[in-house]
């Protein structure tokens, strides 16, 4: 297969994941809450399950990937993340739950980097922000008709968007089997030896500290997951306990699907703009867009945290999301096109591992917007 046709997968993959996953996670927080009786402190401790299963399998399953096989880490990771959601909504028990949590978490770090070193193989490192950023509009399209399906769907019976997407999530995983290429991927030899992981492993903790731009990262890796732990967990607690909402009566799951698409229409006309202007800068312009994104958001971040009345809410949260969603693909490509292809995805999950540790700080799931760590 060609390069076009890994392109063309991966703009599936990107678009369908952000699909699924946003058809769980309008709801999954509401069915805790509602259906499964969770109380502040069982909701962290999910959170710290699904926290620390991504922070201690990232390494590992980021080195089988480059010792085996990136796509059947991607595979095997799609499917675990399905079946991790698909029995949570069966089950509104917190033991159940609990260990779901720790099931996708697993599934996801096979995934964490594992993908992006794929694509960034096939394309052979070329024009990674314009795929990126293609990725993220075309997973901001599906998020969006996730939500207004999640919604609907969600006022019939909460948990059946988690049903339905956890078993579209295993069936995913099925169509990468049979139809993701990976052309462009030699693994190394001896690749089942304890030796050859740990050599893999060394390999690529030393192409982060040959390079000082790859060091820097590490640390704003590391602030990214302590920044973002309570607002991604508790954003629909603080609207529904501390902001007043408008005098409509309606139930919960609306007025999160009432936001989070106004959210998503705004990001991706923002993310058509910042692809635009990228086209046209400079490798410097690009340092100062990125530096001037991670300025706004923390604003947004301290304004939505003070925010008691809903305009102010919704604004500072728009914002904060818009900004979130922008920065993303920029941050990927500058980190995919600094790292040595041979231990890819073992710095990847590397980076993964010092944001999952971030956000253990703060006892939240390591999703965003549609995957861990991200």
């Amino acid at each position: 297969m060609t390069s076009n046709s890994a392109y063309k997968i991966y703009i599936i993959y990107a678009g369908v994941s952000a699909f699924l996953f946003e058809m769980v996670f309008t709801v999954n927080e509401l069915y805790r809450i509602e259906v499964a009786g969770f109380n502040a402190m069982q909701l962290v401790l999910v959170g710290t399950a699904l926290e620390l299963s991504s922070f201690l399998f990232e390494i590992p399953t980021g080195v089988l990937a480059d010792l085996k096989s990136r796509k059947l880490s991607v595979v095997i990771g799609v499917c675990l993340i399905g079946l991790g959601f698909f029995i949570e909504g069966l089950f509104p028990s917190f033991l159940i739950i609990f260990l779901c949590q720790v099931v996708w978490g697993i599934g996801y770090t096979f995934t964490s980097g594992a993908d992006e070193a794929w694509i960034t193989d096939e394309l052979g490192g070329r024009g990674l922000e314009k795929v990126f950023l293609k990725g993220a509009q075309v997973g901001q399209g599906g998020a969006l008709i996730a939500i207004l399906i999640s919604t609907l769907l969600g006022t019939l019976m909460i948990n059946l968007p988690m049903l339905i997407g956890g078993a579209l999530f295993i069936g995913l995983g099925l169509f990468l089997l049979r139809f993701m290429p990976e052309t462009a991927f030699t693994p190394h030899q001896n690749r089942g030896s304890v030796h050859q992981m740990f050599h893999t492993f060394t390999q690529g903790l030393n192409s982060i500290r040959k390079k000082h731009f790859l060091i820097v990262m590490v640390a704003i890796t590391f602030f990214y997951g302590l920044y973002s732990e309570g607002l991604d967990r508790l954003w629909i607690a603080h609207i529904m306990d501390n902001v007043t909402l408008p005098s409509i009566d309606v139930q919960p799951i609306v007025w999160v699907g009432l936001i989070n698409g106004i959210a998503m229409v705004t990001s991706i006309v923002a993310v058509e703009y910042i692809k635009r202007r990228l086209a046209k800068t400079g490798r410097m312009q690009k340092v100062w867009l990125l530096t001037a994104i991670n300025f706004a958001m923390m604003l947004a971040i301290v304004g939505f945290g003070l925010a008691r009345n809903f305009p102010l809410a919704i604004s500072t949260y728009l914002s904060y999301y818009i900004l979130r969603t922008t920065n993303g693909p920029i941050y990927r490509a500058w980190l995919n096109e600094n790292i040595e292809p041979g231990v890819r995805a073992t710095v990847l999950s590397t980076y993964g591992q010092i944001n999952s540790l971030g956000r253990a700080d703060y006892q939240r799931s390591p999703y965003w917007p549609y995957c861990p760590s991200n």
